[in-house]
């Protein structure tokens, strides 16, 4: 979030002929909602519905529309009851983690993470355990190192595609920590939001490989919709009717027009489709130019839309490196501090969801730029 005001304080001051700010900082699509979401939303609003609290799933045709949906991604089967729309993903993980969990209860994740995994256990009173990940893995968890563990924690939290390094656990690798889980009772939470941005082998869903975990989606990456704040949760049948109480009295409901929006957004491949050929193009594009800029210990970026590098040959200071790219040739990226808390000061995510004549252009300024350091 500093790193994005900076970006927006950066572009708001710029000069006559100061170079544009190229946003690579964010992980937010830089298309909007697409055109059947936002076609749905204007004719309900035309027909004068109101759109008031909804059930604390959801209403019941999108329910419905993600069971199907995983049907045709995946070949499961899904209860629609399982299913809990709610406000966002970030909406989705304190309900899960609540209804998971008690008051200091040990959940274990791989470094580096989403940021908020570790604030929300935190905040409510559980204690993460962060088992760090390299190259050698993927930057992703292993059955060896949840063994390794002692205690054995209550829960484990996983990400495929991962933010921030954009690798995925494949089949194998997900079902063999599904299976650990089920045999040591540890509770899986498997974060799904970059399903539908892979760029080669398409990414499995825990709710196919585990009966108990906790699945969490949204609507903001593969669907462009992040203001809206609408995602879901494949929930098991014991937690079904917890996670339901404790919506109720948080949220009351995910915000009625954005499902109407989600509903009618599902079915707009076409032009999904269209961004992800874009992410695509970008992905091939900075693997071949950014090592050529001296960027070149970069993770294998198999889905979602970030390049994670490693910068240890040029800084210690990720965060002072990103300041002074953004000051002296106006390319804002995220630093890795916040994503892994011993190595991340060696390390910064570029976000390559933007349009790909900008990632061309930040691309050839961060070339010229090195050049000089």
């Amino acid at each position: 979030m500093d790193v994005i005001a900076a970006a927006n304080a950066r572009a708001a001051s710029l000069a006559p002929g100061d170079p544009r700010v190229i946003r690579m900082e964010v992980g937010q699509p830089s298309t909007g909602a697409p055109a059947g979401a936002v076609a749905a939303v204007t004719a309900a609003m035309q027909a004068g519905e109101t759109l008031g609290y909804t059930e604390a799933f959801g209403i019941r045709p999108l329910r419905e529309r993600i069971a199907s949906l995983y049907a045709e991604r995946y070949g499961l089967a899904l209860d629609a009851r399982r299913i809990a729309i709610t406000v966002g993903a970030s909406g989705a993980f304190p309900l899960a983690f609540l209804a998971a969990f008690d008051r200091g209860d040990h959940v274990a994740l791989a470094s580096p993470f989403y940021p908020p995994y570790v604030n929300i256990l935190t905040a409510l009173g559980l204690q993460p355990i962060v088992m760090e990940a390299g190259a050698e893995s993927r930057f992703q968890p292993t059955v060896a190192m949840l063994e390794r563990l002692d205690p054995r924690p209550a829960g484990l939290i996983v990400a495929s595609p991962c933010n921030p390094a954009g690798t995925m656990l494949h089949r194998d690798e997900l079902a063999a920590l599904a299976a650990w889980c089920e045999a040591n009772g540890v509770r899986l939470i498997s974060d799904e939001i970059y399903h539908g941005l892979t760029y080669g082998e398409a990414a499995s869903t825990a709710a196919a490989v585990s009966s108990s975990a906790i699945v969490i989606n949204s609507f903001s990456k593969y669907w462009s919709m992040t203001g809206w704040r609408i995602g879901w949760m494949v929930l098991p049948d014991d937690l079904v009717r917890p996670v339901e109480r404790l919506a109720q009295n948080m949220f009351i409901s995910a915000p009625g027009i954005a499902q109407v929006a989600a509903l009618a957004a599902i079915d707009c491949t076409e032009e999904l489709d269209r961004h992800v050929a874009r992410y695509r193009a970008n992905r091939v594009l900075l693997l071949e130019a950014l090592p050529k800029a001296g960027l070149d210990r970069l993770a294998p970026a198999e889905g979602a839309f970030y390049l994670y590098a490693d910068v240890g040959h040029l800084t210690n200071d990720s965060a002072a490196f990103c300041t002074r790219m953004l000051a002296e040739i106006g390319v804002a990226a995220t630093p890795g501090v916040d994503f892994d808390r011993t190595r991340g000061a060696r390390s910064i995510r570029f976000s390559f969801c933007g349009a790909t004549e900008d990632m061309a252009e930040a691309a050839d300024r961060l070339t010229r730029w090195l050049a000089r350091q």
